[in-house]
């Protein structure tokens, strides 16, 4: 599996999104908090999200998102194994930034818990 982060991959469009908030499952692996639901089709698609209420300046939001989509893009081959494919939504919960290393090993277990899961 290539460490990339294609389109394909991005979860976008209103209705995915509200359905993925609405329908779908949550854990807290901080400073994430973790929602997703089991799809049929492939890829896996994921969303990042950086609240504007925690964070004012879009250059912290962008830089959060950022580290989240980079941890996320290291880190797939952890989902590779799963028959289950899913739609995944991060949000960074936490008042202050952290440092990359904690965003990646939270999703590293984040994605663990996913495949311990499987719906």
């Amino acid at each position: 599996m290539r460490a990339t982060f294609p389109k394909s991959e991005k979860l976008c469009g209103q209705l995915a999104v509200d359905h993925l908030y609405k329908n779908g499952k949550r854990f807290v692996v901080w400073p994430l908090r973790v929602t997703y639901i089991p799809v049929a089709t492939p890829p896996t698609q994921v969303l990042v999200w950086a609240p504007k209420s925690l964070f004012k300046h879009a250059t912290d939001r962008n830089r959060l998102r950022r580290q989240m989509r980079e941890a996320y893009r290291l880190n797939k081959q952890i989902l590779a194994p799963a028959d289950t494919c899913f739609q995944i939504a991060f949000n960074y919960i936490d008042k202050k930034q952290v440092s990359f290393p904690l965003i990646d090993k939270a999703v590293r277990k984040a994605l663990h818990r996913l495949i311990e899961d499987k719906g």
